[in-house]
């Protein structure tokens, strides 16, 4: 019965006009939005819709939160399900957001054994329970090939197999040993080259962790997929196959 009362409001939804002003905030704010076909933009706008609807929104430490921080935030997150179940992120209940990077309390454990508790620097966080903050200014200044709300929503698809362990719901057993396959290499190679000090085309960031490791991937997917088929055509193969997606030939055919 709840699904059925949902699809229908989203029906009645969809049926309405786009606004133009979102429209403007997509080109403007989401470069990847050009690069869509028609089709693809279209849908992408009605993951949108939905993802702007449904989400709890709050604005953090003074923020004012406007249509082009819910369109820029949606825009970004809704492209990575463009080709997977659009219910991909109904487990996602708020979405928080800070003018700036902020401070969140974080527990260690020493050497000695005793717990500390210390204040770290974020830019973005997902959590399990279906929150992901992140911090406006990075999401409208972002880092070459890294792009702060692509990273938190890639660690919500791996959750949805109620494990943060870099491997999303697949489709296949054929798709989970490839999978299990390039991405243990690639990780071991990238975290081998951190420890040796040595340049990586990847974030070194990716060498947190496996679960890290995915997140940053998929924000090279999307951000620099030329560069990264270049680099790492078994990452960029892999993560074609998941997403649906070739983000590297699009660029190929809009780009003069």
């Amino acid at each position: 019965m709840f699904g059925w009362f949902r699809n229908r409001r989203r029906r009645k939804l969809l049926a309405q006009p786009f606004p133009a002003a979102w429209s403007e905030v997509l080109e403007t704010n989401v470069w990847q939005y050009g690069s869509l076909s028609d089709g693809e933009q279209a849908r992408l706008r009605d993951r949108l819709r939905i993802f702007v609807d449904e989400k709890n929104w709050e604005g953090c430490g003074g923020l004012d939160l406007t249509d082009e921080v819910r369109v820029t935030i949606a825009g970004h997150a809704s492209l990575l399900i463009l080709e997977l179940d659009p219910e991909s992120y109904d487990h996602v209940i708020s979405v928080l957001v800070y003018p700036d990077d902020y401070y969140a309390p974080q527990k260690t454990v020493t050497r000695e054994g005793f717990e500390r508790e210390d204040l770290s620097n974020r830019l973005g966080e997902a959590w399990s329970v279906g929150t992901v903050i992140v911090s406006w200014a990075d999401v409208l200044r972002p880092r070459r090939g890294s792009n702060v709300v692509i990273h938190e929503f890639a660690h919500q698809l791996d959750m949805l197999n109620r494990s943060v362990d870099g491997t999303p719901p697949l489709r296949d057993g054929a798709q989970i040993d490839a999978w299990r396959q390039v991405m243990a290499a690639e990780y071991k190679q990238l975290a081998e080259r951190v420890e040796r000090g040595k340049r990586s085309f990847l974030n070194s960031y990716g060498a947190t962790d496996i679960a890290e490791f995915f997140a940053v991937v998929t924000e090279s997917f999307f951000e620099e997929p030329d560069d990264l088929l270049r680099a790492e055509p078994a990452l960029y193969a892999l993560f074609r196959d998941y997403y649906g997606q070739d983000p590297a030939e699009r660029l190929t055919e809009t780009t003069p």
